[in-house]
């Protein structure tokens, strides 16, 4: 499942750093990573549309340790720390990975770029959210404002209008860890314009002006400068 990417600097390491990619060609992910650490290896899993086809791939608890396994077989390196990123759908797959708690001893941060939705009750149409899919993240969130992991998260202002926009779910998160957006203006990455920020010990989140697809696609072109923040 997915592609695997050595850097050149990374050939003769016994130790690198790994990021997971999902949802986004790898020839970003690979670019972005390097960018980031010169000795780095890349998986990228890019599956289709839709997060249901990412959570059905990793809803077998044991299917992250498995492709961390292969990844180590193949390239011959052992690969720490590991960082997981998604853009848009990709979040299904990250969602089943931290339903699993066995998986987090590997994990070291997270990396969410316009990537958190969930549902509407009832489903379809915008009401109260499904918030049982966002308990994983919300306890992940905590373990970054503990110091213990990493969490990045970026949001736009796109409404989906049938399952909700990743503005309300990263409002959802901020409430449960008791934090507030702060009001701010600056360009962020490929022109984009911040418009707010939270950042309480290793959790990280930032929300973008834009409610257009170009502006969606701009979070996932933003990849190289979310992990320099590392």
């Amino acid at each position: 499942m997915g592609s695997l990417f050595v850097s050149t600097a990374a050939e003769h390491r016994k130790s690198v750093p790994l990021v997971i990619h999902f949802h986004g060609p790898d020839w970003l992910a690979n670019t972005a990573a390097v960018k980031w650490k010169k000795a780095v290896c890349v998986v990228t899993v890019q599956l289709g549309a839709g997060s249901g086809v990412y959570s059905r791939a990793f809803a077998d608890p044991e299917r992250l340790a498995a492709l961390l396994k292969e990844a180590e077989q193949a390239s011959g390196i052992e690969l720490k720390p590991v960082i997981i990123s998604s853009f848009s759908a990709g979040y299904g797959a990250v969602r089943e990975i931290l339903k699993n708690r066995e998986n987090w001893p590997r994990i070291d941060g997270i990396i969410l770029e316009d990537s958190l939705h969930t549902g509407y009750v009832p489903d379809g149409k915008p009401g109260p959210l499904e918030t049982a899919n966002l308990d994983p993240f919300v306890a992940f969130s905590r373990e970054a404002v503990a110091g213990r992991k990493h969490m990045l998260i970026t949001n736009s202002e796109v409404f989906p209008g049938t399952f909700a926009s990743t503005t309300e779910t990263t409002d959802y998160i901020v409430e449960q860890l008791g934090l507030k957006r702060r009001p701010v203006l600056k360009t962020g990455p490929v022109g984009m314009q911040q418009v707010s920020d939270v950042h309480a010990g290793r959790f990280h989140l930032m929300g973008f002006a834009g409610n257009s697809a170009p502006d969606h696609v701009d979070h996932l072109h933003g990849l190289p400068v979310w992990l320099r923040r590392w």
